[in-house]
């Protein structure tokens, strides 16, 4: 992943199993969300369905990457085997590979909320499929309709009849202005607006469907 791009992530559970089995649960995992991955990447919207999530990023630009990461060493005092000296990683006189300090955002991520959840229902073993899948949205086009589309996907998937309906999602925390850490005021003027933004999913329909682009 690179600095200031946008990415569509999923994830999904291994086999049947759900990732989500009480409100608290998707709670938890947007608290685990909000520490891990606000550092590096700005989040524009979510939705948590039980066995699965979609999420739309715009990693955060290189300078703050490197002030969060060199602030990060300089409290562990590593980031990792050969990383490299604080004050050149600041100053950026160094190439960082960013991509993998992300994706071990995401790791840490993922393995906190999967040690809560194992020990929550005493369960054992692996909870994500490995390595999640990302997309970069190539176009401005592209941005608006991956975000219909991960609105919609509770309609698509049986679980409500509109987008508005399903608590767990950025939908209702535009249309109904609630507190979240996505940044809400980008998806309204975005959009242009909030009637806008309602306007467009409408349109788009649960059955938007994303651009023929590879997962990475």
């Amino acid at each position: 992943m690179q600095p200031g791009t946008y990415y569509h992530i999923y994830n999904h559970a291994n086999g049947s199993e759900n990732l989500f089995r009480k409100p608290e649960n998707y709670r938890y995992f947007l608290r685990q969300w909000h520490k891990y991955i606000s550092p590096v990447a700005v989040s524009l919207a979510y939705c948590l369905m039980p066995n699965h999530f979609h999420f739309l990023i715009r990693v955060r630009e290189e300078a703050e990457l490197a002030a969060f990461f060199a602030n990060k060493k300089n409290n562990n005092n590593h980031l990792s085997k050969g990383s490299k000296p604080l004050e050149r990683l600041r100053l950026g006189l160094e190439r960082v590979d960013y991509n993998k300090l992300i994706s071990r955002q995401f790791s840490h991520l993922f393995n906190s909320y999967a040690q809560a959840y194992n020990k929550m229902y005493n369960r054992r073993g692996s909870l994500f499929i490995p390595n999640f899948k990302k997309k970069a949205v190539a176009s401005e086009a592209y941005l608006s309709t991956v975000i219909a589309y991960i609105h919609h996907n509770p309609v698509r998937h049986g679980f409500t009849d509109a987008p508005g309906s399903w608590p767990h999602s950025s939908y209702p925390v535009i249309v109904e202005d609630k507190p979240s850490f996505i940044d809400k005021a980008f998806l309204i003027e975005w959009f242009g607006g909030q009637a806008a933004f309602v306007d467009y999913h409408r349109q788009a329909g649960p059955g938007v469907q994303e651009p023929d682009q590879p997962f990475i």
